[in-house]
């Protein structure tokens, strides 16, 4: 009898163990939903969204907690980076690549063939250890293509860019909007995705690009205005692929001008991206035109890109990146170095 009484004692007792640890769970995640609920709060304040109804906003909380919780647990690691939740935190992995991204590479004929890699003679012993065209005055200020998937118009304008200050003395802001609306007759298509290449022909067919004040950008597709877009500003004479895979070749580029690169920016180490050398594994699923505006070495003796967004200031370091550089992986970090191409002027 004693036995039983004793069994029923410690099954008791057990019983009443289980169920304050459950409750003790549950209040613990009581207070981190809660923890949660506000920072999204703070979140939606900061970046100024709002939601249709209550049933919307509950669904982006959740997404919103799965990327919180990734950019903890990178942060949390030893990496050369850290990450934030940026203005893309309460967007999917699919909703981000739709409309923040938007290179689309050449499928089928692959890669138009072009004139030659003019540096391909340079010495990598005959070229600076670090470069920064930014300090040059041949980068334009950080863009923002917002909801629209024209990453390729805002690289080829930035590589762009750079040429014609380099071979004119001029920095001019050219149109990103004037390739959206009127470059559409090939692999372009607006906020639907283009290429680099294809933007840098249709430049040289139509005789140049006219300026971001006179043809401004709206993100969103438009009807090509034939009268803005041939006040041209600034042309190009043609464009050269640097040798994929090659990072010693991009580097020849990069000493010489602005290179427009294509990366997998829709990797959430990429997106999330706040600041320090961008290092460890990423995607290479190109996705993203940036450009590549110099390379240089940090501290602690790390090899490193420096690469301009299109996703405005508050993404990165200013709306720049930088890229570790020289890693085994062949393509480059992101993929960078498959495809980069440059104008010529």
């Amino acid at each position: 009898m004693a036995t039983r009484r004793s069994s029923a004692f410690l099954f008791a007792a057990a019983v009443l163990a289980c169920a304050c640890a459950l409750g003790a769970m549950a209040a613990r995640d009581l207070a981190d939903h809660q923890a949660m609920v506000a920072k999204h709060e703070q979140w939606m304040a900061k970046y100024g969204r709002v939601y249709t109804d209550a049933a919307e906003k509950a669904r982006r909380l959740e997404v919103f907690k799965a990327n919180v919780a990734l950019i903890e647990s990178v942060n949390a690691g030893n990496h050369k980076f850290w990450l934030e939740a940026n203005q893309f935190a309460d967007l999917t992995d699919d909703e981000f690549r739709a409309t923040r991204t938007g290179y689309k590479p050449a499928s089928g004929k692959g890669r138009r063939t072009t004139t030659g890699f003019r540096y391909a003679n340079v010495s990598l012993d005959d070229i600076p250890d670090s470069v920064d065209w930014r300090a040059k005055g041949a980068v334009t200020p950080i863009k923002d293509q917002g909801e629209c998937g024209c990453c390729w118009a805002f690289s080829t304008v930035a590589s762009m860019e750079g040429i014609v200050k380099l071979s004119t003395g001029k920095l001019i802001s050219l149109s990103e909007q004037e390739l959206v609306d009127c470059d559409v007759n090939g692999m372009d298509q607006g906020c639907n995705g283009g290429e680099m290449d294809d933007a840098f022909q249709f430049i040289i067919d139509n005789g140049g690009l006219t300026t971001e004040s006179n043809y401004p950008y709206t993100a969103s597709d438009g009807t090509c205005d034939s009268s803005k877009a041939s006040n041209d500003a600034a042309s190009i004479k043609g464009y050269e692929d640097v040798p994929a895979n090659d990072e010693a070749s991009l580097r020849k580029a990069v000493a010489n001008q602005p290179v427009s690169v294509a990366v997998d920016g829709g990797d959430s180490h990429f997106r999330f991206y706040k600041g320090g050398v961008l290092s460890g594994t990423c995607g290479t699923e190109l996705d993203h035109g940036i450009a590549a505006v110099g390379y240089g070495v940090a501290s602690d003796g790390t090899k490193y890109w420096i690469m301009k967004n299109s996703w405005g200031t508050s993404w990165g370091e200013g709306g720049y990146i930088r890229m570790e550089r020289d890693i085994a992986d062949e393509g480059g970090l992101c993929g960078l170095a498959m495809q980069p191409s440059y104008p010529t002027a």
